[in-house]
């Protein structure tokens, strides 16, 4: 290792990171959490102690140089190989008390963690529960979060899973849209119902078509990517809607449709990253929530 070649401060390499990817100093400081002058400076003391140029100004605009954007590519891979560090320091630690993050959906975060927080509190008080509610895959590489309930098989192999009972789902419509668009006793009579999408995702009207219902775009007449929002407008009779039969069984003013012809079933699972296994408040939680989920499916 030659260190002396070493002649930069990584807070200032970080700030150029930064700043290249969020194309500005005031976005690069809102998401390193400094202010805009701290962030100019850093980015000024680099390009004084490399000697080189790293942006220039055009107007208002920031642009990166070629040499700015080589140098980032450096600063991007040192910054994988910190949170690797940090990641296998984290899996180490036997402490059952600090901070567990768990993203899961919208739905899961409203509905299903609640209860487990309440409950975990009572039997490992230290441990503090950070739910991420997205309809996103959270990045658990890069640490967004320490745990993850998710619908699809997880292929990455650094990371441990545990498959749980597969999740079914179906139809649900209020009891005065079902009268006013119904009755519903086959696929045929939904062909005119109106239905609630998630704002340009055609999956679920993908998915009833394929199973032979006669439904169009035509038919979704109000739509969310807010999987939360998809459900109260649901609940207001706007239209159909989809969701899981545990989930959906916790609001009682809303009927099933069809649900022996129109079931869909998903698998559940529970990833962590591999070096968290060791880390005793991570495990604590992974085994607490796989018994809260498969007790949940059942009740």
């Amino acid at each position: 290792m030659n260190w002396a070649a070493i002649n930069f401060d990584w807070n200032q390499a970080r700030a150029l990171l930064a700043t290249v990817e969020e194309g500005s100093l005031s976005g690069a400081a809102r998401a390193l959490g400094l202010t805009q002058p701290t962030l100019g400076r850093q980015v000024a003391a680099l390009e004084e102690e490399l000697g080189v140029v790293l942006f220039d100004r055009s107007g208002r605009q920031l642009l990166p140089t070629p040499a700015a954007r080589e140098i980032a590519d450096h600063v991007r891979r040192m910054g994988e190989a910190a949170t690797a560090i940090s990641m296998a320091a984290s899996g180490q630690s036997q402490s059952v008390e600090g901070v567990v993050r768990v993203s899961a959906t919208e739905m899961y975060g409203v509905k299903v963690l609640p209860p487990f927080v309440s409950a975990l509190r009572r039997t490992h008080p230290g441990i503090v529960i950070d739910i991420i509610a997205t309809n996103a895959l959270s990045d658990l590489r890069q640490r967004e979060a320490d745990i993850a309930i998710r619908n699809t098989d997880p292929k990455d192999p650094d990371m441990i899973a545990r498959r749980l009972a597969d999740e079914a789902g179906g139809l649900f419509a209020t009891p005065g849209l079902i009268r006013e668009h119904g009755p519903f006793r086959k696929l045929d009579d939904l062909a005119k119902a109106p239905f609630v999408g998630f704002a340009g995702d055609w999956t679920v009207l993908q998915a009833l078509q394929r199973r032979g219902v006669p439904v169009e775009k035509s038919n979704f007449v109000a739509g969310s990517e807010s999987h939360t929002v998809h459900w109260e407008m649901v609940k207001a009779g706007i239209g159909i809607g989809l969701n899981g039969f545990d989930i959906g069984a916790l609001s009682p003013e809303l009927q099933v449709i069809l649900p022996d012809q129109l079931r869909f079933d998903f698998p559940v699972w529970l990833v962590a990253p591999r070096e968290l296994k060791t880390n005793a408040r991570v495990r604590v939680v992974f085994d607490a929530l796989a018994d809260h989920l498969s007790a949940f499916r059942k009740a």
